[in-house]
């Protein structure tokens, strides 16, 4: 199950980086998994990791090499995590860069490997080398859609984004993503790849690259789980010659965030089993902490995700869930709960306006947004979640079977 639409938009062409995508067998047969990207020489990258304390083996070379070198390819598995793999672990993410340095000619320092899938077990490593000089046979920069395929384990459908802006000489941002379940980032099992042709010191772009994190896969929760693999790169190959400097930064974040939001959105839509999008607002909070607490807890609750999978309007889970979020002094008489724009608790009781058929009627959409009026400041958040089905439980508890 998922929501919303399952069309994978129009991905243009980032001038400087290209994309190859071919099945390795890696968990099954003549399934896309595994993806090589090409970035031109003298881009700038940045990239941001799981916070996981137990991250895996690709994650950990990656993190090792960013602080050395520029790098000049990405190579992602998916089927196999290569996470709780020890020091085998690293040995064969290791032997998958050096096999890639040998098909490109180039250091192997310069290649970043990710891998997604099963935790705790050994890369089936033969097929991956085998089917490397295929992927790298498939490099285009018009390669987005098949790489998009190619990144997916339990997802049902590919995720990107892409727009142009700029009128003199337009500036291209696309990007990939992955992710269904474990997700809940610290930067969600999520991996995401995002280029531009713009000229972006790396300064600038690490830049970039958190505030649009912060705002997009770091307000995002399917089932409060941080993946040991989670990644998100962001690369700017300057093909365009324009070039972002303070002056022209707002702009471009602005386009960035877009293509993040995007994306994250994406990955909700497609959670493991969801049949809701839930957008969940706090306003009026003290400060942004304590509306992310608030959001964040309505968000995971397993009571209030089962109701919102039942189409059920039960506003005292939701209630509870604000009461036990750790706000300090927090005044119920002035909290206000609103189910898509129908008021249903109002000073700590059900509103007098409010009625079950409303409640009902107002929970029949696939998007559903949950707002929490705190009244008692001006900070406002918004995280993004998906409800609790039958059909997670399946696709969970028979994920290695």
């Amino acid at each position: 199950m998922a929501t919303g639409t399952s069309e994978l938009p129009e991905l243009h062409p980032v001038l400087g980086f290209k994309l190859g995508t071919t099945s390795a067998g890696i968990k099954s047969a003549d399934r896309p998994d595994l993806v090589v990207m090409e970035i031109a020489e003298g881009s700038s990258v940045a990239a941001l990791f799981t916070k996981n304390a137990f991250c895996a083996a690709p994650v950990t070379v990656c993190k090792e090499r960013l602080a050395r070198c520029s790098p000049r390819y990405l190579v992602t598995n998916t089927g196999n995590a290569n996470a709780g793999t020890g020091e085998q672990g690293l040995l064969d993410a290791t032997q998958t860069c050096s096999a890639l340095a040998t098909l490109a000619g180039v250091e192997i320092d310069t290649i970043l490997p990710f891998s997604t899938g099963v935790i705790g077990e050994l890369l089936p490593i033969d097929k991956l080398l085998a089917g490397l000089p295929d992927a790298f046979d498939q490099l285009s920069e018009s390669g987005w859609a098949d790489a998009a395929q190619g990144i997916l384990t339990t997802d049902t459908r590919a995720k990107g984004s892409s727009t142009q802006f700029g009128t003199d000489k337009p500036v291209t941002i696309t990007g990939i993503a992955k992710g269904s379940g474990m997700i809940k980032p610290n930067m969600a099992t999520m991996l995401a790849y995002v280029a531009t042709d713009a000229v972006v010191n790396e300064e600038l772009l690490h830049r970039a690259l958190t505030l649009a994190t912060e705002k997009s896969f770091n307000r995002i929760t399917v089932d409060s789980d941080t993946s040991t693999n989670d990644s998100v790169v962001l690369v700017a190959t300057g093909a365009s010659g324009v070039i972002i400097d303070e002056e022209s930064f707002d702009s471009f974040l602005e386009n960035l965030c877009q293509v993040f939001t995007d994306l994250a959105q994406a990955i909700i839509r497609d959670a493991e089993g969801s049949s809701k999008f839930v957008t969940v607002v706090v306003d009026t909070a003290i400060n942004q902490s304590e509306a992310l607490k608030v959001a964040y807890t309505i968000a995971e609750s397993p009571l209030v995700k089962t109701a919102l999978s039942a189409s059920d309007p039960n506003w005292g889970r939701i209630l509870a869930a604000i009461g036990r979020s750790g706000i300090e002094d927090l005044d119920v008489n002035e909290v206000q709960i609103l189910l898509n724009s129908v008021l249903i608790a109002d000073h700590g009781a059900r509103a007098p306006s409010y009625s079950e058929e409303a409640g009902q009627a107002a929970m029949q959409p696939e998007d559903i947004e949950i707002r929490v009026c705190l009244n008692r400041g001006d900070a406002s958040e918004v995280v993004w979640t998906s409800d609790l089905t039958h059909e997670y439980v399946r696709i969970n508890a028979e994920y290695r079977t």
